[in-house]
């Protein structure tokens, strides 16, 4: 079995979900340890961000027919999406920013969005083609979102990785979330608890919907 572990956070040893990834990969290993584990820091090895040369991969696939530009972007693309598609299990450490994901998050996402990799179109509509895999999303959020529509209606974390993920083709997908972790050292406290009961049910191969910790 393959694990990746992807950080997000460009605030380091201070990251909330950098210790949520850490703790997941942990328990993980507890309950297989014969895991193989792969390392991604996305505020280290931040992918450049979507552009036209990026979009290389949609062309044929001769060289010959690709600028630099192009050969490089589509090398990087390519890289990533392999390693996406190699791994067993993917934990994905995501602070809430702005009410979004970080750029570097999103920048990895985007290259691995690819038609004929990820998903295909069919007359049917879109299908995922990278199903059998689980995600393990470690959530920070320094307010409170899940408890309340109007919450839920301002956050496009965990919304749009389940979404996303889904697309792909991805069935079990399973939060984490440490939220309110700014409302005062109480708040605080109480959000590394939730967590980390969540984190023993999640981090295992048999896990039910039901289990998740709000």
């Amino acid at each position: 079995m393959k694990l990746l572990h992807v950080d997000s956070s460009i605030n380091g040893a201070n990251s909330v979900s950098r210790k949520l990834t850490k703790d997941v990969v942990a328990q993980w290993l507890r309950e297989n340890p014969d895991t193989q584990v792969e390392y991604l820091d996305l505020s280290v090895e931040t992918p450049s961000h979507f552009s036209s040369d990026a979009m290389g991969f949609r062309l044929p696939p001769s060289d010959a027919a690709l600028s630099e530009a192009q050969q490089r972007e589509n090398a990087l693309s390519e890289t990533l999406v392999s390693q996406f598609l190699a791994a067993d299990v993917i934990v994905i450490g995501a602070p809430l920013y702005n009410f979004a994901i970080p750029s570097q998050l999103k920048a990895w996402i985007d290259r691995l969005a690819q038609a004929g990799r990820t998903f295909k179109y069919t007359e049917n509509g879109p299908v995922g083609l990278a199903g059998g895999k689980t995600i393990i999303a470690a959530l920070s959020r320094g307010g409170i979102y899940s408890t309340s529509e109007a919450g839920q209606a301002m956050e496009h974390q965990e919304s749009y990785l389940k979404t996303v993920f889904g697309f792909f083709g991805v069935t079990d997908i399973r939060v984490v979330r440490a939220e309110g972790t700014d409302m005062g050292p109480d708040n605080r406290s109480k959000a590394f608890e939730t967590a980390e009961t969540c984190i023993k049910a999640v981090a295992t191969r048999s896990f039910e919907a039901e289990t998740e910790a709000a």
